[in-house]
Protein backbone atom coordinates (compact mmCIF):
# COMPACT_ATOMS: atom_id res chain seq x y z
CA UNK A 1 0.00 0.00 0.00
CA UNK A 2 1.30 3.18 -1.19
CA UNK A 3 0.86 6.71 1.35
CA UNK A 4 1.28 9.54 -0.79
CA UNK A 5 1.79 12.95 0.69
CA UNK A 6 1.87 11.01 4.05
CA UNK A 7 2.30 13.34 6.80
CA UNK A 8 2.64 12.00 10.22
CA UNK A 9 0.34 8.76 9.01
CA UNK A 10 -3.00 9.52 10.31
CA UNK A 11 -4.11 7.45 7.11
CA UNK A 12 -1.44 4.91 7.06
CA UNK A 13 -2.76 3.47 10.63
CA UNK A 14 -6.76 3.25 9.36
CA UNK A 15 -5.40 1.39 6.39
CA UNK A 16 -2.93 -0.71 8.94
CA UNK A 17 -6.24 -1.13 11.06
CA UNK A 18 -8.06 -2.42 7.96
CA UNK A 19 -5.61 -4.80 6.32
CA UNK A 20 -2.80 -5.25 9.01
CA UNK A 21 -0.47 -7.85 7.25
CA UNK A 22 -0.08 -5.43 4.16
CA UNK A 23 3.43 -3.40 3.96
CA UNK A 24 2.19 0.00 3.87
CA UNK A 25 5.08 2.65 2.42
CA UNK A 26 4.69 6.84 2.86
CA UNK A 27 6.21 8.90 0.77
CA UNK A 28 6.30 13.25 1.98
CA UNK A 29 9.00 15.17 0.89
CA UNK A 30 9.33 16.41 4.12
CA UNK A 31 11.10 14.52 7.36
CA UNK A 32 8.40 12.57 9.26
CA UNK A 33 9.89 11.44 11.93
CA UNK A 34 7.04 9.81 13.76
CA UNK A 35 5.47 8.01 10.23
CA UNK A 36 5.32 4.57 11.94
CA UNK A 37 5.50 2.76 9.11
CA UNK A 38 7.96 2.39 6.04
CA UNK A 39 9.12 6.11 5.57
CA UNK A 40 10.73 7.42 2.21
CA UNK A 41 11.48 11.02 1.69
CA UNK A 42 10.82 11.88 -1.87
CA UNK A 43 8.09 14.11 -3.73
CA UNK A 44 5.04 12.22 -3.89
CA UNK A 45 4.10 13.74 -7.45
CA UNK A 46 6.67 12.08 -9.14
CA UNK A 47 7.19 8.92 -7.08
CA UNK A 48 7.08 5.98 -8.89
CA UNK A 49 3.74 3.62 -8.77
CA UNK A 50 4.29 0.32 -9.95
CA UNK A 51 3.82 -2.68 -7.19
CA UNK A 52 1.21 -1.13 -5.24
CA UNK A 53 -1.69 -3.01 -4.60
CA UNK A 54 -3.59 -0.22 -3.36
CA UNK A 55 -2.82 4.03 -3.40
CA UNK A 56 -3.71 6.59 -1.27
CA UNK A 57 -3.23 10.39 -1.83
CA UNK A 58 -3.48 13.60 0.42
CA UNK A 59 -2.15 16.06 -1.85
CA UNK A 60 -1.74 19.64 -0.01
CA UNK A 61 -5.03 21.29 0.53
CA UNK A 62 -4.02 24.89 1.10
CA UNK A 63 -4.77 25.91 -2.47
CA UNK A 64 -8.84 24.59 -1.88
CA UNK A 65 -9.18 25.58 1.93
CA UNK A 66 -11.64 27.79 2.78
CA UNK A 67 -8.77 30.09 4.58
CA UNK A 68 -6.71 30.62 1.55
CA UNK A 69 -7.78 34.29 1.25
CA UNK A 70 -5.91 34.92 4.87
CA UNK A 71 -2.53 34.40 3.16
CA UNK A 72 -0.52 36.21 -0.55
CA UNK A 73 1.16 32.65 -0.76
CA UNK A 74 0.56 30.90 -3.59
CA UNK A 75 -0.20 27.33 -3.48
CA UNK A 76 0.00 24.02 -5.93
CA UNK A 77 -3.26 22.55 -7.04
CA UNK A 78 -2.30 19.26 -7.69
CA UNK A 79 -5.40 16.78 -7.16
CA UNK A 80 -5.86 16.78 -11.19
CA UNK A 81 -2.32 15.46 -11.82
CA UNK A 82 -2.47 13.13 -8.94
CA UNK A 83 -5.64 11.77 -10.24
CA UNK A 84 -4.00 11.19 -14.04
CA UNK A 85 -1.49 9.09 -12.30
CA UNK A 86 -3.74 7.33 -10.17
CA UNK A 87 -5.99 6.34 -12.76
CA UNK A 88 -2.75 4.98 -15.25
CA UNK A 89 -1.59 3.30 -12.38
CA UNK A 90 -4.35 0.28 -12.40
CA UNK A 91 -4.56 -0.03 -8.73
CA UNK A 92 -7.84 0.96 -6.76
CA UNK A 93 -6.95 4.49 -5.29
CA UNK A 94 -8.14 7.47 -2.90
CA UNK A 95 -8.02 11.45 -2.81
CA UNK A 96 -8.53 12.85 -0.27
CA UNK A 97 -9.00 16.21 0.25
CA UNK A 98 -10.49 19.40 1.97
CA UNK A 99 -14.15 20.80 1.00
CA UNK A 100 -14.10 22.74 -1.52
CA UNK A 101 -11.39 21.11 -3.31
CA UNK A 102 -11.53 19.88 -7.08
CA UNK A 103 -12.65 16.07 -6.20
CA UNK A 104 -15.03 14.57 -8.54
CA UNK A 105 -18.37 12.83 -7.14
CA UNK A 106 -16.44 12.64 -3.56
CA UNK A 107 -17.95 11.09 -0.80
CA UNK A 108 -17.55 12.94 2.45
CA UNK A 109 -16.83 11.95 5.86
CA UNK A 110 -17.25 13.53 9.35
CA UNK A 111 -15.52 12.42 12.68
CA UNK A 112 -19.37 12.39 14.48
CA UNK A 113 -19.64 9.23 12.62
CA UNK A 114 -17.80 7.71 13.92
CA UNK A 115 -17.78 8.63 17.58
CA UNK A 116 -14.97 10.93 17.65
CA UNK A 117 -15.11 14.42 19.48
CA UNK A 118 -14.26 16.39 15.82
CA UNK A 119 -16.18 16.71 12.69
CA UNK A 120 -13.17 16.88 10.92
CA UNK A 121 -15.47 16.96 7.36
CA UNK A 122 -12.75 15.50 4.68
CA UNK A 123 -13.91 14.63 1.00
CA UNK A 124 -12.33 11.52 -0.57
CA UNK A 125 -12.54 10.53 -4.54
CA UNK A 126 -12.21 6.69 -4.69
CA UNK A 127 -11.85 4.64 -7.75
CA UNK A 128 -14.72 2.66 -6.61
CA UNK A 129 -16.77 4.21 -4.23
CA UNK A 130 -19.29 3.14 -2.06
CA UNK A 131 -23.18 3.53 -3.14
CA UNK A 132 -23.83 4.77 0.26
CA UNK A 133 -22.12 6.57 3.23
CA UNK A 134 -23.48 7.37 6.86
CA UNK A 135 -25.03 11.09 7.26
CA UNK A 136 -23.39 13.24 10.02
CA UNK A 137 -24.28 12.70 13.14
CA UNK A 138 -23.60 16.25 14.10
CA UNK A 139 -26.08 15.53 17.20
CA UNK A 140 -24.02 13.08 18.98
CA UNK A 141 -20.95 15.65 18.94
CA UNK A 142 -22.92 18.97 19.50
CA UNK A 143 -19.56 20.58 20.72
CA UNK A 144 -16.49 19.57 17.79
CA UNK A 145 -13.33 20.67 18.95
CA UNK A 146 -10.84 22.81 16.16
CA UNK A 147 -7.77 21.30 15.63
CA UNK A 148 -6.91 23.56 13.28
CA UNK A 149 -3.76 25.93 13.89
CA UNK A 150 -1.51 25.79 17.11
CA UNK A 151 -3.16 28.63 19.04
CA UNK A 152 -5.38 28.96 22.02
CA UNK A 153 -8.96 28.79 22.72
CA UNK A 154 -11.12 31.60 20.68
CA UNK A 155 -15.11 31.75 22.31
CA UNK A 156 -15.97 33.66 19.40
CA UNK A 157 -18.37 32.44 16.16
CA UNK A 158 -16.46 30.82 13.07
CA UNK A 159 -16.46 32.20 10.16
CA UNK A 160 -15.88 29.27 7.85
CA UNK A 161 -18.31 27.30 6.72
CA UNK A 162 -20.24 25.09 8.98
CA UNK A 163 -20.44 28.04 11.75
CA UNK A 164 -20.73 27.55 15.68
CA UNK A 165 -18.08 27.96 18.30
CA UNK A 166 -14.69 26.86 17.32
CA UNK A 167 -13.45 25.34 20.49
CA UNK A 168 -9.70 24.08 20.80
CA UNK A 169 -8.36 21.38 22.37
CA UNK A 170 -7.03 22.30 26.01
CA UNK A 171 -3.99 20.69 25.64
CA UNK A 172 -2.32 18.28 23.24
CA UNK A 173 -3.47 15.08 25.08
CA UNK A 174 -7.03 16.74 24.72
CA UNK A 175 -5.89 16.79 21.06
CA UNK A 176 -5.14 13.59 20.17
CA UNK A 177 -7.73 12.07 22.01
CA UNK A 178 -10.55 13.83 20.14
CA UNK A 179 -8.58 12.51 16.81
CA UNK A 180 -8.28 9.13 17.93
CA UNK A 181 -4.29 9.80 17.40
CA UNK A 182 -1.83 8.97 19.99
CA UNK A 183 1.42 9.70 18.33
CA UNK A 184 1.51 13.09 16.92
CA UNK A 185 2.65 16.53 18.14
CA UNK A 186 0.03 19.60 17.68
CA UNK A 187 1.10 20.71 14.24
CA UNK A 188 1.13 17.09 12.45
CA UNK A 189 -2.46 16.81 14.19
CA UNK A 190 -3.64 19.96 12.35
CA UNK A 191 -3.16 18.41 9.13
CA UNK A 192 -3.90 15.38 9.63
CA UNK A 193 -7.50 13.12 9.25
CA UNK A 194 -8.70 10.71 11.59
CA UNK A 195 -7.48 7.07 11.23
CA UNK A 196 -11.17 6.07 11.35
CA UNK A 197 -11.48 8.06 8.17
CA UNK A 198 -9.37 5.90 6.21
CA UNK A 199 -10.31 2.24 7.95
CA UNK A 200 -13.97 3.02 6.72
CA UNK A 201 -12.70 3.55 3.40
CA UNK A 202 -10.07 1.04 3.42
CA UNK A 203 -12.14 -1.83 4.42
CA UNK A 204 -14.73 -0.82 1.50
CA UNK A 205 -12.03 -1.23 -1.23
CA UNK A 206 -10.68 -4.19 0.41
CA UNK A 207 -14.21 -5.65 0.44
CA UNK A 208 -14.42 -4.84 -3.73
CA UNK A 209 -11.10 -6.15 -3.99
Amino acid sequence: MLDLFCGAGGAAVGMHRAWPHAEIVGVDINPQPRYPFTFVQADAVTYSLEGFNFIWASPPCQAYSALKGLTTTERPQLVGLIRERLEASGAPWIIENVVGSDLRNPVQLCGSMFGLGVWRHRRFEMSDPPLMIPECQHHRCPEPIDVTGTGGPFNGIRKAPGGGISRKPKNLAHAREVMGIDWMTRPELSEAIPPAFSEYLARHVLDRY
